[in-house]
């Protein structure tokens, strides 16, 4: 077992440092010149050089390269006696500690370092950190609602094979599945916070507070003039319901379709003959051999999830990762983009060697 996970963590390492590098040379062979970009066309050239050398873009595009991979890595190679260097270890900056001395180097041990955005000069670390917990929530709900919801509705599906519960269920998620994004969150969006405004009752939000129903924008916390900040949830729904639809139409499929294959095996037969409950037979024995395909299918969907869904952040104007980086391309901040998207590639690696674990307690061969 240690041996498989120490695998999948060098090959998720590998495709790591494939996407660091594609994504490097991707955006720094851009003919946009950053440090114009930010004084204006209007600036001297000396000052246009100094915004340069602050942000390292008059070194070599190769150097540049190696110093943001050892900015990336935990274990990193610098300098620890020079501070004109631009190797230097700066605590503040990397909050690391040294672990091998080597001369007037060393080798840390530190966190990733990202950079910070050319146009706030924050941290990128900073602003995702600032952005991530409203798109994980929204990923977690929106991919846990879908599903429970999808395995019940396949399970419900393939026991009714054939009859108009089954062909209305697959008519459901045939329409799920065929519904763009785009056109699925502005519909949403219309239905829920225009016609559906206020007749829903919602247990959780404060009626004293203004404007009690739907909106058709808002992230997880808004503002009241008189109380300041508040927890909303409400906020949460419409955009949910629009992660929701297309992940659970594709469980629902997935889960029918394998629990009927798995259903008309023969050890399925002998669990009958034994005289064993269709609910035993259907969730102890079929269901647990049938997730494979689901199990793929969560994983993929909620990396996607969590990568930010774009544009539905961007229509319901909810503040998270997708949001934050549509603006960050908008405006050419670089570091930020380049957290951004490394940031969704580590949370594909590690929900990938998540998935192969669950796929090896599933089914043992697997690990062999």
């Amino acid at each position: 077992m240690i041996k498989f996970v120490l695998s999948k963590l060098g090959y998720g390492l590998l495709v790591l440092w494939g996407v660091v590098t594609l994504v490097f040379f991707l955006f720094n062979l851009s003919p946009s010149d950053p440090a114009r970009n930010l004084v204006g066309e209007s600036a001297s050239e000396e000052v246009v050089q100094a915004i340069r050398k602050k942000l390292d873009l008059d070194l070599p595009m190769h150097h540049r390269y190696f110093l943001y991979l050892n900015d990336l890595s935990p274990l990193s190679f610098y300098n620890r006696v020079d501070s004109s260097s631009r190797r230097f270890f700066i605590e503040e900056r990397y909050s690391g500690f040294e672990i091998l001395p080597l001369g007037d180097h060393a080798i840390y041990l530190k966190k990733p370092y990202l950079k910070r955005s050319f146009l706030s000069d924050r941290s990128v670390s900073e602003i995702l950190g600032d952005v991530m917990p409203g798109t994980i929530l929204l990923a977690i709900c929106s991919i846990g609602g879908a599903l429970l919801v999808g395995l019940l509705f396949g399970v419900v599906a393939a026991l009714n094979k054939d009859t108009w519960i089954d062909r209305s269920l697959l008519f459901l998620s045939a329409l799920g599945m065929a519904g763009p994004s785009f056109f699925v969150a502005i519909l949403v969006a219309w239905i829920g916070a225009v016609l559906w405004r206020d007749a829903i009752p919602l247990p959780f939000t404060d009626a004293t507070l203004p404007g009690t129903g739907l909106n058709m924008t808002g992230s997880l916390h808004s503002v009241n003039a008189f109380s300041g900040e508040y927890l909303d949830l409400k906020n949460m729904i419409l955009p949910l319901i629009t992660l929701m639809i297309r992940p659970l139409a594709v469980i629902t499929q997935l889960t029918r379709s394998s629990l009927l294959d798995v259903l008309g095996q023969d050890f399925i037969r002998t669990a009958y003959a034994k005289g064993l409950s269709v609910r035993r037979i259907v969730l102890k024995h079929a269901l647990r051999n049938a997730l494979n395909p689901v199990v793929t299918a969560v994983s993929g969907w909620f990396a996607s999830l969590l990568a930010g869904a774009v544009f539905v952040e961007f229509v319901f104007g909810w503040k998270g990762l997708g949001q934050e980086l549509f603006n960050a391309i908008e405006k050419q901040d670089l570091p930020v983009v380049m957290g951004g998207v490394i940031t969704i590639a580590f949370a594909f690696v590690m929900i990938s060697i998540l998935v192969d674990l669950i796929y090896g307690w599933l089914d043992p061969r697997i690990r062999s």
